[in-house]
C-alpha cells in the first residue's frame, strides 16, 4: 500500500521521478497486470530518463551554443550543398570525439557552418560529452582579459577539460602575436586528449596566411589538421534566401 513514509524516503534519497512514477502506478489499475520486475523496470526507467534530461539541459546551457536548436536530425541535405551523408552519419556516432579528432567545416558566408558545428556539439552533449562554443574573435578578447585579471591559467584549464570545443568564425579579423600564442596553448592542451570543431570561411590551405607567423602557423595547423574530418559546405547563402522568402 502506498504510504507517505516511503515517498518521503524516496525524496530523501533524491529519487523524485521514481517517487512520481510509483504514485502514477498506484493510480493506474492496469499496472496490476504487470509483474514486479516489469513495474520496477518502469520506475527505474522514469528516474533514469529524468536524470538524463536534466544532465542534457545542464550540458546544453553550459555549452552556450550559438544555434541552440541545431541538431543532426535537421541537417539539410539539399543536393546543391553537396554534403557527404556517410561522413556526417559517421560523425553523428561520436567516434571522432572518443578518438580526439578535429572536424573542420568550411564554406562561404551563410552556408550553414555555424549550424552544423552546433548540431555536432549538441549531439556530443546528448552522448554524454561536454561541449563549449566560442567565436574566435570573442575568444581572443576573453583571453586578453584573463591575462589582465590573473585568471588566464584557470581559463586554459577550463578549455582543456571540455570534450568538444567549437571554434567558430576562424579566420575573421587580424590576430595579434599574443592571440596566436594563446590559441596554440589551447590547442596544445587538447592535442590527443580532446576533440575540436573549427568553422571557417577560409579553406585550410589559407590558414597559414591568416596566422601570419610561419612557426606558430605550422604548430597550430599541425594540431588542428592531423587528424581532421573535413566538411565543405556549398551553395548560396541560406540567410539571403531566408530574407528573400525563397
Amino acid at each position: 500500500m502506498l504510504t507517505q513514509p516511503t515517498l518521503d524516503k524516496l525524496k530523501a534519497l533524491r529519487l523524485p521521478a521514481f517517487a512520481a512514477a510509483w504514485e502514477a502506478q498506484h493510480a493506474d489499475p492496469q499496472v496490476t497486470t504487470l509483474s514486479f520486475d516489469e513495474r520496477l523496470a518502469l520506475l527505474v526507467d522514469a528516474e533514469w530518463l529524468a536524470r538524463e534530461n536534466k544532465r542534457l539541459q545542464t550540458a546544453l546551457r553550459e555549452a552556450k551554443l550559438r544555434v541552440s536548436q541545431a541538431c543532426v536530425e535537421d541537417i539539410d541535405y539539399a543536393p546543391r550543398r553537396e554534403l557527404d551523408r556517410a561522413l556526417l552519419r559517421q560523425l553523428a556516432t561520436g567516434r571522432w570525439i572518443a578518438e580526439h579528432h578535429t572536424v573542420v567545416i568550411t564554406g562561404a558566408t551563410g552556408t550553414g557552418k555555424t549550424y552544423l558545428a552546433c548540431a555536432l556539439a549538441q549531439q556530443a552533449c546528448r552522448q554524454g560529452y561536454r561541449a563549449l562554443y566560442r567565436r574566435v574573435p570573442r575568444l581572443c578578447e576573453e583571453l586578453t582579459l584573463a591575462h589582465a585579471d590573473g585568471s588566464y591559467i584557470r581559463l586554459l584549464a577550463r578549455f582543456a577539460r571540455v570534450d568538444v570545443l567549437v571554434l567558430d568564425d576562424w579566420g575573421l579579423g587580424t590576430l595579434r602575436d599574443q592571440d596566436r600564442r594563446d590559441l596554440l596553448e589551447i590547442l596544445e592542451d587538447r592535442t590527443a586528449t580532446r576533440a575540436t570543431i573549427v568553422a571557417s570561411q577560409l579553406p585550410p590551405n589559407k590558414w597559414h596566411d591568416y596566422l601570419a607567423d610561419p612557426t606558430l602557423a605550422d604548430a597550430i595547423c599541425d594540431r588542428l589538421l592531423h587528424p581532421a574530418h573535413r566538411v565543405v559546405l556549398k551553395g548560396p547563402s541560406r540567410r539571403k534566401e531566408a530574407s528573400s522568402g525563397s
